[in-house]
């Protein structure tokens, strides 16, 4: 996949929301919709993008095409802030799942279980002092050079705003290519984990790693380099 022909990286937008919110549930199981084994997108939206989209919206950006809104990157600057705003959101998702708990299908039932059995033990820790962002993007775009361009979008912006370093968490697979992608781009993998939730649905390994750039490093903020991959026009993964 060599991702579109043209496409352009802007800063998101408050009409952007529902079709951020869309496309965070049509790329949530390992970049395919994650209907199958959660099926309350509502509550799947809320968790991952309501923070950003609600407190952050300028350090968030989204990838368009003639198609439309394609890809989306959200970030925060400001990690307790957002630990705050988790603590607050616990309840009132809780109260969500308790109330639509005997309308769900078992494999939703199943997911929430690893949520609340596993995801403490499985999910490797972050550093909590430092600002964090995540990426997804559909498979018409899901390209070196469209992730790169997101990416380097992203950082300029944190430079500018005197972000000293940010962090993000990635599910990669076994052979690690996707790591070692990210390493070239300036980032340090902290530590990984593997975990369980998708184990049924897929042969393979599948692990959560969590990467850290230091941005003090560049004069730009930038220094992404042109890669093998990007060359070649290889898909991103994942």
């Amino acid at each position: 996949m060599t991702g579109p022909s043209e496409f352009r990286v802007r800063p998101y937008e408050p009409r952007d929301r529902e079709a951020v919110r869309a496309l965070c549930c049509d790329t949530g199981f390992l970049g395919k919709p994650i209907d199958p084994i959660f099926q309350d997108r509502d509550l799947f939206a809320d968790f991952f993008t309501d923070y950003y989209l609600r407190c952050e919206p300028d350090s968030a950006f989204v990838v368009e095409t003639e198609a439309g809104l394609q890809g989306y990157l959200l970030g925060t600057r400001y990690p307790l802030r957002h630990q705050l705003f988790s603590v607050r959101q616990a309840p009132l998702l809780a109260i969500k799942v308790l109330t639509r708990f005997s309308r769900y299908d078992r494999a939703t039932r199943n997911y929430l279980v690893w949520i609340l059995l596993n995801s403490r033990t499985e999910v490797p820790s972050a550093p909590r002092r430092v600002g964090h962002f995540h990426v997804n993007l559909l498979p018409h775009v899901r390209s070196i050079r469209v992730f790169r361009e997101l990416l380097n979008t992203y950082l300029g912006f944190l430079y500018r705003a005197g972000v000293q370093q940010i962090s993000a968490q990635f599910i990669t697979f076994e052979d690690h290519r996707s790591v070692q992608l990210l390493e070239r781009y300036g980032f340090r993998v902290l530590n990984q984990s593997r975990i369980t939730k998708f184990q049924q649905y897929t042969d393979k390994p599948v692990y959560l790693s969590t990467i850290v750039k230091d941005l003090t490093l560049h004069s730009d903020g930038r220094a992404l380099f042109p890669s093998r991959e990007e060359k070649s026009g290889r898909s991103y993964r994942p």
